[in-house]
């Protein structure tokens, strides 16, 4: 699918007040995926920016959130941010690798990063992108996992990159 294609059906999708109002989810946590091809990264981001602007052009209070803003803000928070770019060349990839997953834990930091900046200042609806930029040290299903617990009360749309199925087993 295009991206012009899959704004203009967001567009609509999203903008419907049974959609803001999440009628017809049968108390089912109102987090959704919206997949596309990885190679359309920049483009997608480009689309998701205009897709937000439109939106809250007719009305609609959205957060519009990046992943990887939301890490480089906690490792910023704790004060390690200026050192790991500094060091970067002479650590081991391990080693990074290893404090970029401490600093994005799920249950320590993200999540309540996450949620704190999805319930602020009463938005209708949240569009999260950057799943593909915090690959491979904080995975998608890891995030919806830890949200699923989460009340939230509005729609929250995760941009994913590639293919996404759910388990049958929940």
């Amino acid at each position: 699918m295009n991206m012009n294609d899959l704004s203009e059906r967001l567009f609509k999708t999203l903008s419907h007040p049974s959609f803001l109002g999440m009628k017809a989810l049968a108390n089912e946590v109102p987090i959704f995926i919206q997949t596309y091809d990885p190679s359309q990264e920049d483009v997608l981001r480009r689309m998701a920016e205009s897709l937000a602007i439109r939106l809250r052009n007719t009305g609609i209070t959205l957060k519009s959130l990046d992943l990887f803003t939301l890490v480089l803000e906690e490792l910023e928070d704790a004060g390690i941010l200026d050192d790991l770019l500094r060091d970067e060349t002479t650590s081991q990839k391990a080693e990074i690798l290893e404090t970029l997953q401490n600093y994005s834990d799920p249950k320590t930091h993200m999540i309540p990063r996450l949620i704190r900046a999805i319930e602020g200042d009463g938005a209708q609806l949240t569009l999260i992108t950057g799943p593909g930029r915090i690959f491979p040290f904080l995975r998608t299903h890891t995030i919806l996992e830890s949200l699923q617990p989460a009340m939230l009360r509005h729609p929250v749309v995760i941009f994913f990159p590639g293919e996404y199925a759910q388990d049958p087993t929940g």
